[in-house]
């Protein structure tokens, strides 16, 4: 089942195209990375697929509906994190949860049971009380992905979640990922860490508003001559003309 679909999915901003054409399909329970430089287009296109922003041309479907007329059924169905993701700094942390949880449609008699399930399952029972911002980055990162799927979303999209955390973080993180993978749930993922695309069923790399590769991980590396995804992505990205997004 394709749980994401885009068929020339195009965003113009004037005369400037940030998104040009781009065509794809992401499979149910994938991990699917979004990979490309600042300014290649990936975020542009992550929030027409959120139905955040309309597109100029062609056609997305994100869980069966369609991005730009069904934008709030996608949005119900969906969970989003990112690296600049706002938890409530001065609201404690079963509160972030609690009042996410609404936001996301949770029904009442289940909020409460499942946010000291979830507090408990990523090690923050203790912290429960504490503010947010009081709490180590990591751990808010555990707790934004927590939020981001407590609804149990057919898909959750991560813009560049691990951003400034240490590599061991990074890899506690990514257990989560694919922990939630396994259940079902289909993941979209921008990094700008290229030992983490190794973790991703495929990958697509963008450069300048266009998809320039799609494939497996070992097949990119086989077919760019490669070591490692990090060289693929260099090779890629010299085609760059553009530095915004």
């Amino acid at each position: 089942m394709k749980d994401i679909t885009a068929k020339n999915l195009t965003k113009r901003f004037g005369d400037f195209t940030a998104v040009d054409s781009i065509s794809f399909e992401v499979e149910r329970g994938e991990i699917f990375g979004f990979l490309g430089a600042n300014g290649a287009g990936k975020t542009t296109a992550m929030r027409m697929l959120c139905g955040l922003s309309q597109p100029t041309a062609g056609e997305g479907y994100v869980a069966g509906f369609n991005i730009d007329t069904e934008a709030e059924k996608v949005k119900a169905h969906i969970g989003y994190m990112s690296q600049k993701f706002s938890l409530y700094e001065d609201l404690r942390v079963w509160e972030n949860v609690r009042l996410f949880a609404g936001i996301y449609g949770v029904r009442k008699d289940l909020i409460k049971p499942k946010t000291e399930e979830t507090l408990a399952k990523i090690d923050l029972t203790a912290e429960r009380n504490t503010l947010v911002k009081e709490i180590p980055l990591g751990w808010k990162q555990k707790l934004s992905f927590s939020i981001a799927t407590f609804h149990n979303p057919n898909i959750v999209f991560l813009d560049e979640p691990t951003g400034g955390v240490d590599p061991l973080t990074r890899r506690r993180f990514w257990d989560m990922i694919q922990e939630a993978a396994e259940g079902g749930m289909t993941v979209f993922v921008t990094t700008h860490y290229m030992d983490e695309a190794e973790y991703c069923n495929r990958v697509s790399i963008m450069v300048d508003g266009k998809i320039e590769a799609l494939d497996t991980p070992r097949n990119l590396r086989k077919q760019f001559a490669a070591e490692n995804m990090d060289a693929v992505f260099h090779q890629l990205a010299r085609k760059a003309t553009r530095i915004e997004n």
